[in-house]
């Protein structure tokens, strides 16, 4: 079949040329439709359910609301975890379901359980599930501009002009809004006044209810015309709530304005944002719909922001701060100059070992169009373009045109012998039927040692599974185009010639052919030395460390700040003043916008003490220090404050970390139980122990309990003797103290909540609430201090569950040393210092988890791939010996790999073993390249000896073009220090260092052994 396609393509070459414009043509149209992100889309299907419950304490919110909801939920199929929050006024519970649920099902099937039980919640609380994003859905973020405003009213366009727009952007799955104060009516009732006219907050309430609302009348016939009924009796201002009468005292009415003052004010905050020292703001975050296209959605935003200027009002403007396309940009230009870096070093590395202009072009075209094919299979089979899949064809493009070599360096062989009377086209035909079984056989083998990717789970999957696919997509298409295109391409531009000089290449020939002879006759010292390296390597490799993935470097820095559990939040924005002073003292830090407690939708539900600093800074052409050093210069401005804690992070980075433990650090330490004191000290207890360990950094406990409590024991003697229920003292609690929104005004289409509660000096202490008082049946009123004995307590912050079970969380980050022997280690020390109580027990998750399972699925499949290569190699050469002799190249190809990375100073991890899985690839290719052309000379009569030599010397250029390739391919990657460089560095170290050691032992190891097996077997034929 080989030979037809390879003659029909010489035959048709017209057909082929055009083929060729075709592949041009369709793979650049693919590339600029092909979806553009800086990251794959490594999220799991995952269902949030998020209820707000004011005035609601985190006991109360995880018994009333997200135990029930949790029980509600349990049993969802292809459910994987299920983690909760119970704050104070929320409840978050984060669904995980399998790659495999479709995540419009998972969220029906969700939201058919909650409907089951909403009714049973408690009264007042909102909610549902959370907008279809991902963890990695924040792709712009903006600051609102305007002088002279107020934040309210900064808040107010935010929420009714900007929010509104860019939700109808394609692939905006919501705006959230952050920062500023969103307005609301607060009605301040006097309980003196109250008393007075014998009334209560439940009158008040009532109320606002009843007097605020249109009604239809139907419709009445008048004069053969129709006439619509409607009654108009809505809340317009303040003035109309002012005016609302509430009952009648002796005749005469008693107005909300009579008992209360009615004014503007603002609605509880949950969280705030603050900027370069400046005070707050108001901002926005767009939240990407999951599988939406990030770059096509925020340039929308932009286009949408640009054609709503004219909407504003005059002096609002529009600043981002984050933007996800610059990321995105960053990123494939890393990809991108690599490629282009490497097509240009590739192209000269041809013309000084071909020595021959036309060929090096033959080859060098050949490297486009392998490429732009590899993007129109991408198109067909929809994978996006990202960090991982382009980085697939960046560091396979020193593989990629091995057999475009090996078939160029044969037909210029050949040209450069010709025969008489056999025609050029013929030549060429010969030339790359020759070689046309081994590249075949070498190309699948390549496919074939990839295959260890596809069978990868969770993130590493998401991760380096579209990387496995366009390499194998890039040498399916580089194969083809060996056989088709590279010999028509051959016709056209080479040309016959007796002239076969190339100075550089007779040098090292000349050096080559000694060494081979001196091998060949000291095989035991060869071999021995070959052992001794492999086994000095292999101690070598026991001495690296492990990780999970480098962390990706995204060029925007967040500075994660931690301060007093207790602190109130407008105590916290004030804090975060001096920090940001402080961290704009550092040239390179231009500007900070922190973002503090929760923002409006509650994905993100900090607490008031937790803060996200994001670092604006000068472009890095600019900078004199690394990111490294950075973060070393912003822990030092920030030594010098008092009771915080920080860590370093990145936006993606802290979203990945979340969204696969549930915290924002590299490891993860859970310590599940019932009760929370226990939880509480002996998470003291292992976080001393962590902080001892080396390479232990921004060391993080969640704080669950120190949040001060003014309890309210309500006496049930007492409450009795009144006719009083519980529920009465908890309504006048909920609306006096904590405020309750009862109603809203509609005005310019826009939603004001009617809030109702007491005055500040009456609800703002201990005092005060004990004065509250409580009405009874016959129309009394009692303080509620003889109903109830109230006092200060401590209690929960928060309550995080996980599989329906109570946890606390110690996270570090690890700096100077490998996150596996720091989590080893760690295990050790806690196991030795940490006694648990029967029922309470710990997991270990973060980078550790992903690298412990992704090793555990590679040591089983990597073996089963060799063994697959093992049958390939069979299958090709029709001898077990032959196949086992190629096999042993990848051992020693090992060795520079091994070396490689230990002197690099980076880990095992995955993008290390994936280089190795590819330099499998390359020592198996060139094995079989050099065996088969060994094979092909005894066939034709050359004894063995004589075969091994002139098919060695033979081969010598083709082995050292593919290696060189394979190396100047990859140095350009080696060397990038754009966004993903850190991904690919290791890949590119184990290639490289690989490459050389695989070459030398190729070119000088395998023609001994080959010679010392062969010879074997014809001594045992004779014998028989």
């Amino acid at each position: 079949m080989l030979e037809n396609i390879i003659k029909f393509s010489l035959i048709q070459r017209l057909m082929i040329g055009l083929m060729a414009i075709c592949i041009s043509i369709g793979g650049y149209w693919s590339f600029n439709k092909l979806p553009i992100d800086a990251f794959p889309d490594i999220s799991s299907p995952q269902v949030q359910v998020i209820v707000k419950a004011p005035g609601m304490s985190p006991t109360e919110v995880e018994q009333r609301i997200t135990i029930p909801i949790e029980l509600e939920v349990q049993g969802i199929p292809k459910q994987k975890i299920m983690r909760s929050t119970s704050k104070y006024a929320l409840s978050i519970v984060t669904l995980d379901f399998e790659d495999s649920a479709d995540i419009y099902w998972a969220r029906q099937q969700v939201s058919e359980r909650l409907s089951q039980i909403w009714d049973s919640l408690p009264a007042g609380i909102d909610g549902g599930l959370a907008p279809i994003t991902t963890p990695l859905g924040e792709i712009y973020m903006y600051h609102v501009i305007g002088e002279g405003y107020s934040n309210r009213k900064l808040r107010e366009i935010q929420d009714w002009i900007i929010r509104p727009q860019l939700r109808t952007v394609e692939g905006i799955a919501d705006i959230n809004s952050l920062g500023g104060e969103v307005l609301t009516y607060e009605v301040v009732t006097n309980p003196s006044l109250l008393v007075k006219f014998g009334l209560t907050l439940s009158d008040v309430e009532e109320s606002l209810e009843k007097n605020n609302r249109n009604a239809g009348g139907d419709r009445i016939n008048k004069n053969d015309e129709v006439y619509l009924v409607r009654t108009v009796g809505k809340i317009k201002d303040m003035e109309d709530i002012k005016n609302i009468t509430i009952g009648l005292i002796g005749g005469s009415p008693v107005k909300i304005s009579d008992i209360a003052e009615v004014r503007e004010n603002s609605v509880t905050r949950y969280g705030a944002v603050t900027a370069d020292a400046k005070g707050e703001i108001v901002t926005g975050l767009a939240l990407l719909r999951k599988g939406a296209n990030s770059r096509e959605a925020v340039e929308g935003l932009k286009v949408k922001l640009e054609s709503m200027k004219e909407m504003l009002p005059k002096g609002v403007k529009i600043k981002s701060f984050y933007d996800r396309t610059e990321l995105v940009e960053t990123a494939v230009w890393t990809v991108e100059s690599a490629l282009i870096q490497a097509i240009i070093l590739i192209f000269f590395v041809l013309i000084i070992l071909l020595g021959n202009f036309r060929s090096a072009l033959v080859v060098s075209l050949n490297l486009p169009l392998s490429v732009l094919m590899t993007f129109i299979l991408m198109n067909v089979f929809e994978i996006s373009a990202n960090l991982m899949s382009l980085g697939g064809i960046a560091i396979a493009i020193g593989i990629l045109i091995d057999s475009t070599i090996v078939v160029v360096e044969n037909i210029y062989t050949k040209l450069c012998n010709p025969i008489k009377g056999v025609s050029k086209l013929h030549l060429i035909y010969r030339a790359v039927n020759e070689v046309s079984v081994p590249i075949v056989s070498g190309v699948t083998i390549i496919i074939v040692v990839f295959l260890p990717l596809f069978s990868l789970t969770g993130l590493e999957a998401k991760m380096f599974v579209p990387l496995a696919v366009t390499i194998s997509f890039a040498m399916a298409g580089s194969l083809l185009l060996a056989l088709t295109v590279v010999p028509v391409l051959s016709s056209f531009l080479m040309k016959e010639s007796s002239k076969n000089t190339n100075k550089i290449f007779d040098v090292l020939l000349g050096v080559y052919r000694p060494v081979l002879n001196w091998v060949l006759k000291m095989r035991a010292v060869s071999i021995g030395t070959a052992l001794v390296m492999l086994a000095v390597s292999l101690f070598i490799f026991t001495k690296i460390g492990n990780e999970f993935m480098p962390m990706m470097d995204e060029g925007t820095t967040v500075v994660i700040i931690e301060k007093d559990p207790k602190i109130t939040l407008e105590k916290s924005i004030e804090l975060d003043v001096p920090f940001q002073t402080a961290m704009m003292e550092i040239p390179e830090v231009i500007g900070v916008y922190s973002r503090t407690g929760a923002d409006e939708l509650r994905m993100d539900p900090m607490d008031l003490y937790q803060t996200d600093n994001f670092l604006i800074t000068k472009p890095r052409s600019e900078w004199n220090i690394t990111p490294k050093e950075l973060n070393a210069k912003v822990r030092e401005k920030l030594s010098g404050f008092e009771d915080i804690e920080i860590a370093f992070t990145m936006p993606i980075d802290m979203r990945v970390s979340e969204m696969l433990t549930g915290v924002r650090a590299a490891m993860a330490i859970k310590l599940f139980g019932d009760e929370i004191d226990i939880l509480e000290s002996k998470s003291n207890e292992i976080e001393a122990v962590l902080k001892k360990i080396p390479g232990a950094v921004d060391v993080i406990k969640t704080e669950i309990t120190g949040q001060n409590y003014l309890q309210v024991n309500i006496k049930q003697n007492e409450i009795s003797k009144y006719g009083i229920n519980v529920e009465d003292i908890n309504s006048v609690i909920e609306t006096a103290v904590a405020g309750k929104a009862v109603n809203e005004v509609i005005k310019d289409n826009r939603k004001i909540a009617i809030t109702v509660r007491y005055p500040e000096n009456k609800r703002n202490n201990l005092e005060a609430i004990s004065g509250t008082l409580i009405p009874t049946k016959v129309g009394s009123k009692i303080p509620l201090s003889e109903l109830a004995t109230i006092k200060e307590i401590n209690g929960p912050f928060q309550i995080t569950r996980e599989t329906g079970k109570r946890q606390i969380v110690i996270q570090a980050n690890v700096e100077g040393r490998d996150v596996v022997s720091f989590v080893e280690e760690t295990k050790r020390s806690v196991k030795e210092s940490v006694d648990l109580p029967k029922g309470y027990f710990l997991t270990y998750g973060g980078q550790f988890e992903n690298q412990q399972r992704a090793s555990q699925r590679l040591g089983v499949v990597i073996p089963v791939s060799i063994l697959l290569i093992y049958l390939l190699l069979f299958t090709t050469f029709r001898s077990a010996k032959q196949a086992a002799l190629v096999i042993c190249n990848i051992p020693f190809a090992m060795i520079g790999g091994i070396v490689a990375l230990y002197l690099s100073g980076l880990y095992i991890s995955v993008p290390a073993s994936v280089g190795f899985i590819a330099l499998f690839g390359v020592a198996v290719m060139n094995g079989v390249v050099m065996v088969d052309f060994f094979n092909k000379l005894r066939v034709s009569g050359v004894a063995l000896k004589e075969a091994v030599i002139e098919g060695s010397l033979r081969r010598l250029r083709p082995v050292l073009l593919t290696a060189s390739i394979t190396i100047f391919g990859l140095l350009p990657l080696l060397f990038a220090t754009g966004p993903g460089s850190e991904l690919q560095r290791p890949l590119s170290v184990v290639v490289i260092g690989g490459t050389i050691t695989s070459t030398l032992l190729t070119l000088i190891l395998l023609p001994v052994l080959y010679e010392w097996i062969e010879k074997k077997s014809e001594l045992q034929k004779e014998l028989l």
